[in-house]
C-alpha cells in the first residue's frame, strides 16, 4: 500500500498548508483582503513562474502526453450526461445549464491540481496539459454558449481576448516553446540568472494557492438554495465519481495504459471543479450559488475518491 501512504502524507501536507490558512483567517492575519491578495499574486505571478519554471526544463514529448486524449474525453462525456440528466429531470434554464456541464467537467488544474500533481503523483508538470486543453477549448466554448443564452450574441473580440487574460496559460505556452527550443538546439536558451529567480518565486505558488484556498473556507455556508441541491450533488457525483470511472475505462481499454500512467490519468480525473467556473459565472451573473456550491462540494468530497483511487491503482 505505499501508493496509499503517499497519497495520505500528500493529502496531509495540503491539509495542514489548507489548515494554516483558515486559522488566520479567523485570527484576522493579513486584515479582510489577505485571501484576494494571496490569490491574486498566485494567480498572476507565482503560478505562471511555476509552470514556466517546469514546462521549459521538460522533455516537449512528455508534454503532449496520450493522457490528453483520455482527459479530453473523458471531461466532454461528463459534460454531456450532465445537460442529458438536466434535460431530464433539473431543467434548468441554458445559462445555468452550462454552468452546470461546466461545473461537471472543468478540472481545478491549478489551486488543487498543482499541489496533487506534486506531493502525490511527484511530478506537477502532468497538470500543464489539461490547463492547455481547458483554457484553449472548454473556455472559449464555455463563454460562447453563455454568450449566446444571456445576450443573444457572440462577443468574438471577447473570446478571443480570453488567453490574454489567463497568466497560467501564458506561463505554460512560454515554457512549451522553451522546451521546444531546447529540444531542438541542444541547449537551454534562458540564462541561468534569469530562470533561477522565475524558479524561486514559483516555490512560493502552492502554498500561497493553499492558504488562500483554507481562507476562503472560513464563513462559508453552502446549499442556501435548496432547489438547486439536486443539481449541486449530481455535479458532484459525476465530477469526482464518474469522470474518473470514464477516465480509467478509457485510459485502461482504450489507450492501453497500465501502472503510473493509469494512475495519473484517474486521479487527475477525480480533481474537483475549477473555480474558474464561479468567475465565468459571475462574469454573466448566472448561477453563482450553483456554481459556488457545487465547486465547494467537489472540493471537500474529491480527497476522498481520491485516497480510494489510490488504495486500489497505486
Amino acid at each position: 500500500m505505499p501508493g496509499l501512504i503517499s497519497a495520505m502524507q500528500g493529502f496531509c501536507v495540503i491539509g495542514i498548508v489548507i489548515a494554516v490558512g483558515y486559522v488566520a483567517a479567523r485570527m484576522r492575519i493579513g486584515g479582510p483582503s489577505a485571501q484576494m491578495v494571496l490569490n491574486r499574486f498566485s494567480f498572476f505571478v507565482s503560478s505562471p513562474c511555476l509552470m514556466f519554471a517546469i514546462l521549459s526544463k521538460e522533455p516537449i514529448f512528455d508534454i503532449f502526453h496520450p493522457s490528453i486524449i483520455v482527459a479530453f474525453f473523458s471531461a466532454v462525456l461528463v459534460g454531456v450526461v450532465f445537460l442529458v440528466l438536466n434535460r431530464m429531470f433539473f431543467h434548468l434554464n441554458a445559462p445555468d445549464a452550462t454552468i452546470g456541464a461546466l461545473n461537471s467537467l472543468y478540472l481545478n488544474s491549478n489551486n488543487i491540481g498543482l499541489p496533487i500533481a506534486t506531493y502525490i503523483l511527484g511530478n506537477p508538470a502532468l497538470v500543464a496539459p489539461i490547463l492547455v486543453m481547458q483554457q484553449a477549448i472548454f473556455t472559449p466554448v464555455g463563454l460562447t454558449v453563455l454568450d449566446v443564452t444571456t445576450k443573444g450574441k457572440v462577443s468574438i473580440k471577447e473570446i478571443a481576448k480570453q488567453p490574454l487574460h489567463q497568466p497560467l496559460l501564458i506561463g505554460s505556452l512560454l515554457g512549451i516553446v522553451v522546451s521546444a527550443i531546447s529540444a531542438k538546439s541542444g541547449w537551454f536558451p534562458v540564462p541561468k540568472f534569469i530562470f533561477d529567480p522565475i524558479d524561486m518565486i514559483g516555490d512560493s505558488a502552492v502554498p500561497m494557492i493553499l492558504m488562500a484556498f483554507g481562507m476562503s473556507l472560513h464563513g462559508t455556508k453552502p446549499l442556501q438554495q435548496k432547489g438547486d441541491r439536486p443539481a449541486i450533488f449530481t455535479v458532484a457525483v459525476l465530477k469526482n465519481i464518474i469522470m474518473p470511472i470514464i477516465a480509467f475505462l478509457l485510459a485502461y481499454f482504450v489507450m492501453g495504459f497500465r501502472g503510473s500512467e493509469l494512475y495519473a490519468c484517474v486521479v487527475l480525473a477525480a480533481l474537483p471543479t475549477g473555480q474558474n467556473v464561479y468567475n465565468y459565472a459571475a462574469r454573466y451573473n448566472v448561477g453563482l450559488a450553483f456554481a459556488r456550491d457545487g465547486i465547494l462540494m467537489s472540493t471537500m468530497t474529491s480527497p476522498v475518491f481520491i485516497a480510494i483511487i489510490a488504495a486500489l491503482l497505486s
